[in-house]
């Protein structure tokens, strides 16, 4: 007994790095999804979609960058899918120019499961507009003069989703997938304290905790925070993404980080109490 708690005490380093290899590449690979509960403001982020009319049009900002992927890329495609999948038409437009590729990338994800959706009907992406929150205010005057063309060079008269669609009067929803500024905050500042839109946002973890008052006050209808929050929104509109096999990882990944500590003051411990005793 004594020589294996030695042993565990001089572990080489090695071997644990590759059991956290081992238990972040495996969940990713080979799913578990490892059963967890849905917070208030995922919750009040989907019921606010699940509450608007088919038919109705929503806008969604898509305002972030590669850095930010693994947290909100997601959630983009899971909002997508959700909206498309209740027979919501989605505008889409971008304030960062990196946020362009990213939304038709999550968008090509959702048309696998939902192919019949077509571009134009359905859905739209007018593309990225330079001026952050001039843009913001620019759209509540006129979305078409503030857009003329999608990202295609499409006009906007040629487009049968824009139909009718000439403020924020005409839209049912505004959804901000938010890497940082322009943003969410700028979303409430500049539009929703003005025209009084309904706001959802999904941001980064480390900038959720900002948001809550907006959420309290009632300037957010729902929030999406991080991988976390974007696995809840996975749970509940009943597809799982990227967002739950990373939870699966990190989760798995804790466990057995905690249970080499836990070894390893065990044996650190143990073998210290032998050699006492064995100097008295």
């Amino acid at each position: 007994m004594k020589r294996i708690l030695e042993k565990l005490e001089t572990l080489d380093r090695r071997i644990i790095f590759i059991f956290i290899f081992l238990s972040i590449a495996i969940p990713l690979l080979l799913p578990v999804n490892m059963d967890f509960s849905v917070t208030p403001p995922v919750r009040s982020f989907y019921d606010a979609i699940e509450s608007i009319p088919p038919g109705s049009k929503v806008l969604v900002s898509c305002d972030y960058d590669p850095g930010s992927m693994p947290e909100l890329f997601p959630m983009n495609v899971a909002a997508f899918y959700h909206l498309l999948s209740r027979d919501l038409k989605v505008i889409t437009i971008q304030l960062w120019p990196t946020g362009t590729l990213l939304a038709e990338r999550a968008m090509s994800e959702v048309l696998k499961d939902l192919p019949v959706k077509e571009y134009g009907v359905d859905w739209v992406n007018l593309g990225f507009k330079e001026g952050r929150e001039v843009v913001m205010v620019s759209l509540g005057t006129s979305i078409p003069k503030t857009f003329p063309n999608d990202m295609h060079g499409t006009k906007i008269e040629d487009i049968p989703i824009m139909e009718g669609v000439n403020t924020f009067d005409d839209i049912a929803m505004l959804v901000n997938i938010s890497g940082g500024l322009p943003g969410t905050r700028e979303w409430v500042q500049q539009v929703v304290l003005r025209y009084h839109v309904k706001l959802g946002s999904g941001c980064t973890a480390v900038v959720a905790p900002e948001f809550y008052p907006y959420l309290q006050s009632g300037q957010l209808v729902g929030l999406l925070g991080g991988m976390k929050g974007a696995a809840e929104y996975e749970k509940l509109i009943k597809r799982p993404g990227t967002a739950r096999r990373g939870m699966d990882a990190q989760s798995v990944s804790h466990i057995v980080v905690f249970l080499f500590i836990l070894i390893g003051n065990i044996a650190y411990f143990s073998v210290k109490g032998v050699k006492k005793r064995l100097k008295v």
